[in-house]
């Protein structure tokens, strides 16, 4: 399906160019058939020589003869770039978009055109083929685009499909979720430092405790809370963390970021034009 299609990137940053390694590495599509757009020719020139693909820093010309458009900017500047490629763009050309909260009717709206487009939100893991990316389709967007869609993703990590009306809440969870996880292997790492453990000794335990707990509650299939009472025995010390977290709110805490996380995504739909 997608080994004779022609890719443009527009906004070749990290994500884009973590998708553009995976999709390379899977060997989904050819070097040749890969156009990277951004307007700094250095980190162009970067990318050339890492992939050994097309750049370019004209948009219009980079999405010429595409069969399949990636937006990558900021939110921010999408009402520009939109405006910038919708005279370029053809109703034919798949329109796929990462950009947090800016719908595929927005997109739609701002191209002047019916153009199949689907919404996706990756997440950093994605730079070492462990991302977690929700994907909904639009209205003028058919099965089989989002299929397209999937596998360009799945290149990088796990795919799930939502309905596009959940899709604020996906940035919420698991598109800023990465965060709230860097933040509580910080915080290990500095309890074990505080317990007499040498800094990149209580790193590495953090990390791999926090890689093996999510690993376990995806391969056991078991819900964490089950995971959490096997491994919680009477009087021990499991149970008098359990009960440290629980006085501070930690769960509570948790739930509040995403649904802060999610309001900002919806926010955004509201700041570009």
């Amino acid at each position: 399906m997608l080994s004779k299609k022609k890719i443009a990137v527009i906004g070749a940053g990290h994500i884009a160019a973590a998708l553009v390694g995976g999709i390379l590495r899977a060997k989904l599509v050819n070097k040749g058939s890969l156009t990277l757009s951004r307007r700094s020719s250095d980190t162009l020139g970067e990318l050339k020589k890492r992939f050994g693909v097309n750049v370019s820093t004209d948009n219009k010309k980079a999405i010429k003869g595409a069969d399949i458009v990636i937006l990558a900017v900021k939110p921010q500047q999408a009402g520009a770039v939109l405006t910038e490629l919708a005279p370029a763009v053809h109703e034919d050309q798949l329109i796929i978009t990462v950009m947090a909260g800016l719908t595929t009717a927005w997109v739609n709206s701002k191209l002047g055109r019916a153009n199949p487009v689907v919404r996706a939100m990756p997440n950093t893991p994605m730079l070492v083929d462990a991302g977690a990316t929700a994907l909904s389709k639009g209205a003028h967007a058919s099965e089989g685009d989002l299929e397209l869609a999937r596998k360009l993703f799945a290149s990088v990590g796990e795919t799930e499909v939502v309905p596009e009306n959940l899709m604020d809440a996906v940035t919420g969870l698991s598109g800023s979720g990465p965060v709230y996880i860097f933040m509580v292997i910080e915080a290990l790492t500095d309890g074990g430092v505080k317990m007499g453990l040498p800094r990149l000794i209580a790193r590495r335990l953090a990390a791999q405790t926090v890689f093996g707990a999510a690993k376990l509650v995806k391969e056991t299939g078991k819900h964490p809370a089950i995971l959490k009472d096997e491994v919680t025995t009477p009087g021990g010390t499991a149970i008098a963390a359990i009960h440290e977290l629980e006085s501070k709110g930690l769960r509570t805490v948790l739930m509040d970021a995403v649904v802060t996380a999610t309001k900002r995504s919806e926010e955004l739909s509201k700041v570009a034009t």
